[in-house]
C-alpha cells in the first residue's frame, strides 16, 4: 500500500496499522536472516527498535527515489549497532535491494556493516561507538536553522547508552539553542551487554531529559498508533523532545524476549529456522546460505555527494610587521573575521553560512571579533568539548564552514575519538587549536599538547598545519576557509616575532604564496640543513645566527604542512649531508618522526637527527621553559657543533 507521509492526522488508519505489522514481521525475519548468514551481529536490539524504525522511514519526510534531496528529514541511529534493524527497514521501504544487505551483512568490502554507515542511503551518520549519535542531530538541527531548511531531527538510542557523558553535553546544548525540531527517541528495552541496565549502571532517563529541559513522552515502544501520536506530537511543541519507548528485547521471537545474551549473539541456523517459523516467516536459510556463496554483486547503491562549503577567502591578505608583532591566535581571529566580513560583503547576504564553536574559551583563541560582528554565527558549548567535536563535524557536511576552536588538549588530545569519527564520517571540518606545543606559559604540563601531531595526524584525513608567524597564519586561515577537507591549525600561546627575510622584509608578507606540502626555504646554506616547524623558527632563525657568526652555513627550512612533506624538498636538504630538526612536540611522534619516515621512503641517505621534547616540562615562562627542555637556540647551537 502507499503511506500517506507526515503526522498530520491523528492516528494511523487500521489499513496503516495492519501494513506495519506485516511490514515489521518481515523486517524481523529480514534481521534474523542477515545476523544468521553473518554469524554476528545484533538481532535482540534491532527487534526492539524495529518497530520504531518502521514508523519514522515510513512516515517522515525521506524517499527512497531522492535519499539525499536538502529538505529532508534527518534520522541519526545513535546506537548504530542496531544496523539489522535499519537496514531491514530501509531495505523494504526500498532504499535498496533487501536481499543485498541480507547476503552481504558484516562481509568484507560490503557497505552494510557491522554498524551503520552513511554510504548506505538512509543512513545520516556513522556511529557504532555510543553516545554520538545526539551530537550529530544537533548539528543537523543547526543546518535547518543556518541554511533556512524546514525539516524535523529524529536521534534513535539505546537505552544503555544514556550514562554516557556526552549525551548530556548534547542535552544541554540542544535546549540552549532551541533545536525545537529536534525529537529524540529512546528505545528502552532495559537490556545491555552486561544485563539489566539497572544494574549494570543505573541511569535516570526520564528524569535527566527534563532536568536539562526536554519534553518527556513516555510510550509502549511496540504500539504503532502511539508511536505514531508521539511523534506528531513532538513535532508540535516550541522545545525538543525525547520520547521513551518502552520495548522488548528480541521482541517477536518467544525464547529471545527479554534475554539479554542476544544483544550481540546470532541465532544458529536451527533456532533461526524456529524463530521464523514462530514469526510466520518463510523458512529460507538454507537457501541463502548457498545464494551467500556465489558472492553475487551488490547493486549499485545511490551515492552520497559532498555538501562542502568552501569560502573564497579572498588575496587581501593581512600583512604584519615588526611594528605589529602579535601572538598567532590574535592572527587567525583577525584572519576569521576577515574571511567572514568579506563572504558577507561578496554575496550582499545577511546571513552566512559560517559556524564558529568555543567551549568557554574565546578571549584565549581569539574569536571575539566573529562573535560581535556575527552572533547567529556563534556558538559557545561551554565545558563540553566532546559534543562540540561531533556537532561542528556533522554541521561541516551541510554547506556550512564550521571553525572549532580550542586548546590543544582539549580539541585534539581529549576528542581524539570523536575527531576520529569525523574523519570516518568525510567531514569538512576546521579545528583550530591554540595553546600547542611546550609554549602555554605558566599552565605547566597538563595543559602542554606536545603530542598532538601523531593523534590527529594517526588519522586517515586530517592535515595539520603549523604556522610560523602572524603572517604565514593569516594564510593558513585563508587556505583551509578556501580548501575542502578536514585540517588542524595548530599555534602556541605567545607572541611571535615577524619573520624577516634577509632584507629586513616580512618572509611571509606580500608576494608569499602559500603552498599546502612545501617546505619554506628561510635561508640558503651547505653546511647542514636546520628543520624547524610551528613556532619554534624563531629559535631556529637565533640559533641559525649564532653558527653563522661561528663561521657555519647551514640551511634554514621551515615545514608547516608536516602531514603530506614533499620529498624534493628533503632532497634539497640532504644535499648538505646532514640534516637537524627541532620542534618542541614529543619527538617520539613528532614532526622529525614523519620527515624520518619521509627520508626513509624515498629512498635519501643523509645524516639525520632529532631535537624535540623528550619528557613534560614544568611551569614557567616559554624560554625557561625551552631551556629544560634542550631546545634554546643555545642548545640548537651545541647540538649542531657537537655533531658536526
Amino acid at each position: 500500500m502507499e503511506i500517506n507521509k507526515g503526522f498530520e492526522r491523528k492516528e494511523l488508519s487500521g489499513e496503516e496499522i495492519e501494513f506495519l505489522k506485516n511490514f515489521t514481521k518481515k523486517c524481523r525475519g529480514d534481521i534474523l536472516r542477515m545476523t544468521t548468514l553473518a554469524a554476528s551481529g545484533h538481532p535482540g536490539g534491532s527487534m526492539s527498535s524495529i518497530d520504531i524504525y518502521a514508523v519514522l522511514y515510513g512516515f517522515c519526510n525521506v524517499d527512497p527515489s531522492n535519499p539525499f534531496k536538502q529538505d529532508r528529514d534527518r534520522i541519526v541511529i545513535s546506537h548504530g549497532h542496531t544496523t539489522p534493524g535499519a537496514y531491514s527497514a530501509l531495505g523494504n521501504y526500498g532504499f535498496f535491494d533487501i536481499e543485498d544487505a541480507i547476503l552481504n551483512f558484516r562481509s568484507a568490502g560490503s557497505p552494510f556493516e557491522g554498524h551503520v554507515e552513511k554510504t548506505v542511503p538512509g543512513i545520516e551518520w556513522n556511529t557504532g561507538n555510543l553516545g554520538q549519535g545526539l551530537s550529530a542531530a544537533c548539528g543537523f538541527a543547526l543546518n535547518s536553522r543556518l541554511n533556512n531548511l524546514k525539516y524535523n531531527v529524529y536521534c534513535v538510542m539505546g537505552d544503555g547508552e544514556q550514562t554516557k557523558g556526552q549525551i548530556g553535553e548534547a542535552r544541554r546544548f540542544a535546549v540552549k539553542y532551541k533545536l525545537n525540531n529536534l525529537t529524540v527517541i529512546v528505545d528502552k528495552n532495559g537490556l545491555q551487554i552486561g544485563g539489566k541496565t539497572s544494574e549494570v549502571m543505573p541511569d535516570n532517563i526520564k528524569e535527566n531529559f527534563e532536568a536539562d529541559g526536554f519534553h518527556v513522552i513516555e510510550i509502549d515502544g511496540h504500539n504503532f498508533n502511539e508511536i505514531y501520536s508521539a511523534v506528531k506530537k513532538a513535532n508540535e511543541f516550541a522545545s525538543p523532545v525525547v520520547i521513551i519507548a518502552n520495548t522488548i528485547m528480541g521482541k517477536g521471537v518467544s525464547f529471545m524476549e527479554n534475554q539479554a545474551k542476544y544483544h550481540g549473539a546470532a541465532l544458529s541456523p536451527d533456532d533461526c529456522k524456529k524463530a521464523l517459523a514462530e514469526l510466520g516467516e518463510p523458512d529460507n536459510i538454507d537457501e541463502l546460505f548457498d545464494k551467500k556463496k556465489l558472492s553475487l554483486p551488490i547493486k549499485p547503491l545511490k551515492e552520497r555527494k559532498n555538501h562542502f562549503l568552501i569560502s573564497n577567502a579572498g588575496n587581501k591578505n593581512i600583512v604584519y610587521t615588526r611594528e605589529k608583532n602579535t601572538d598567532n591566535r590574535s592572527a587567525f581571529g583577525n584572519a576569521l573575521y576577515d574571511i567572514a566580513k568579506n563572504y558577507k560583503e561578496q554575496n550582499n547576504s545577511s546571513n552566512i553560512p559560517f559556524a564558529v564553536f568555543d567551549c568557554d574559551l574565546e578571549g584565549s583563541v581569539k574569536t571575539g571579533a566573529f562573535r560581535k560582528a556575527f552572533p547567529n554565527n556563534f556558538f559557545e558549548s561551554g565545558i563540553e568539548e566532546h559534543n562540540t567535536a561531533v556537532i561542528s563535524g556533522a554541521l561541516s557536511t551541510e554547506n556550512i564552514l564550521a571553525f572549532f576552536a580550542d586548546f590543544g588538549v582539549f580539541g585534539i588530545d581529549e576528542v581524539y575519538n570523536q575527531q576520529r569519527l569525523n574523519d570516518i564520517n568525510h567531514t569538512n571540518l576546521k579545528v583550530v587549536c591554540t595553546h600547542c606545543g611546550i609554549d602555554v606559559g605558566e599552565d605547566g604540563k597538563t595543559h602542554q599538547c606536545i603530542d598532538y601531531f601523531g593523534v590527529i595526524n594517526s588519522t586517515f584525513g586530517f592535515k595539520v598545519i603549523l604556522p610560523a608567524d602572524p603572517n604565514q597564519t593569516d594564510r593558513a586561515v585563508r587556505y583551509i576557509a578556501s580548501n575542502a577537507g578536514n585540517f588542524t591549525l595548530i599555534m602556541g600561546r605567545s607572541v611571535i616575532p615577524v619573520i624577516l627575510d634577509g632584507e629586513d622584509k616580512p618572509f611571509f608578507g606580500e608576494g608569499y604564496n602559500f603552498r599546502y606540502g612545501k617546505i619554506d626555504i628561510i635561508r640558503n646554506g651547505k653546511d647542514l640543513t636546520i628543520i624547524s616547524s610551528g613556532n619554534m623558527l624563531p629559535h631556529a632563525l637565533k640559533g641559525y645566527e649564532m653558527l653563522k657568526k661561528d663561521g657555519i652555513n647551514p640551511m634554514l627550512l621551515n615545514v608547516s604542512c608536516p602531514s603530506d612533506i614533499d620529498p624534493e624538498d628533503l632532497r634539497l636538504a640532504a644535499k648538505t649531508g646532514f640534516i637537524v630538526t627541532i620542534e618542541d612536540h614529543n619527538i617520539k611522534t613528532g614532526v622529525g618522526t614523519a620527515i624520518g619516515s619521509t627520508l626513509a621512503e624515498n629512498g635519501i641517505s643523509v645524516k639525520f637527527r632529532k631535537l624535540g621534547a623528550r619528557f613534560y616540562s614544568s611551569s614557567g615562562k616559554p624560554e625557561d621553559l625551552y631551556r629544560l627542555a634542550g631546545l634554546s637556540p643555545q642548545d640548537l647551537y651545541n647540538f649542531v657543533k657537537k655533531e658536526i
